[in-house]
């Protein structure tokens, strides 16, 4: 099955699954969604469940129609409004107070909601087929990379879901930004295509959580308690000058492969031939900052297919995306950064 050869029978097939308590995999512009029915509590138990994730880890609602919001939040300001206008439908997440109506199960047990609004014809005809909330986390084990394309999903999920959706390999390939609209300041909790600058220039100034964060003993949002986009072997981020990191990075591969390893190297298109040993993959150009966003969790899944017992990477501060690439590369390594 392919983005193109999705019917409406499917989409109302899905639909029947998700009303009936099931739980259906499905493409967004982002990554893969595992979707189940927000309202109701057995449902977003089994998406607990299926993907192995803790249960103060909040999910985020998608939703298909502006009008849905009243229900599932109690007060939406006025900026948010504003930002909805301009990136709804698109990979904006916003946080709000809840309404009594939303389980605690889909909010880790807070008093607030993250609710989003995929830009993708798939996903926003599933939402109105399955009643106009579905819960969906990305379709994934917990803390291993977000599934870019269905053979993702089955690899981690397998017969845990009960209907995938295929559409092809997603468009952008990171999670959506999401901003929390229920503290004393307006937060950026996760970076993504929408970003820091685009967001101001519509609201004002925001703030952008720190590093600490991550490790709060109630996370508002996904990703900022839990190891995420984990591949199997352990992954270090050289940061530097350009000659420096391919200095340091061949060195550890070179002892890698002197103690019977194999180093994975993760690069840009520009620097392949710096690198003569070891397994090789390169994100795309340096300039082509939605190459490397939408390549980066395949590549890490790529590494576990082979086998490799390191992994290398060089860093991707670019211009626009690059505060939302190093963010998954960053918690994809643990944090493991070497400076040259």
């Amino acid at each position: 099955m392919t983005k193109a050869t999705v019917t409406p029978d499917m989409i109302t097939k899905a639909g029947e699954i998700l009303k009936a308590g099931g739980l259906v995999a499905f493409p967004t512009e982002t990554v893969y969604g595992l979707g189940a029915n927000a309202l109701d509590t057995r449902a977003a138990s089994k998406i607990y469940a299926a993907k192995g994730r803790p249960s103060d880890n909040p999910l985020i609602i998608h939703i298909a129609k502006m009008e849905s919001l009243p229900l599932i939040t109690r007060q939406v300001p006025d900026k948010a409004l504003k930002l909805a206008k301009l990136y709804w439908p698109g990979p904006l997440t916003m946080i709000f107070p809840k309404s009594d109506i939303v389980p605690a199960q889909i909010t880790g047990g807070l008093d607030s909601v993250a609710v989003r609004m995929p830009e993708h014809e798939i996903a926003l005809a599933l939402i109105d087929a399955g009643g106009g909330y579905i819960a969906a986390p990305s379709a994934n084990t917990s803390g291993r990379p977000s599934p870019t394309k269905a053979t993702h999903v089955a690899e981690d999920l397998g017969d845990s879901v009960d209907m995938v959706i295929d559409g092809g390999d997603t468009m952008i390939g990171l999670e959506s930004t999401i901003v929390d609209f229920t503290s004393k300041e307006i937060t950026i909790l996760r970076p993504g295509a929408i970003t820091k600058a685009m967001i101001e220039a519509v609201i004002g100034k925001v703030q952008e959580a720190q590093d600490k964060l991550i490790n709060v003993s109630a996370p508002k949002a996904p990703g900022m308690k839990y190891t995420h986009y984990a591949p199997k072997a352990p992954l270090v981020i050289i940061v530097g000058e350009s000659l420096a990191v391919s200095e340091q990075i061949n060195a550890k591969v070179q002892a890698d492969i002197k103690q019977g390893g194999v180093p994975g190297i993760i690069c840009a298109d520009e620097h392949v031939l710096q690198y003569p040993q070891g397994v090789v993959k390169s994100l795309g150009e340096l300039e082509d900052e939605e190459s490397i966003a939408r390549h980066l969790y395949g590549v890490l899944r790529e590494f576990d297919e082979l086998g490799v017992t390191n992994i290398y990477s060089e860093s991707f501060d670019t211009p626009r995306l690059g505060t939302a690439i190093m963010n998954r590369l960053q918690k994809a390594a643990g944090n493991k950064i070497i400076q040259v």
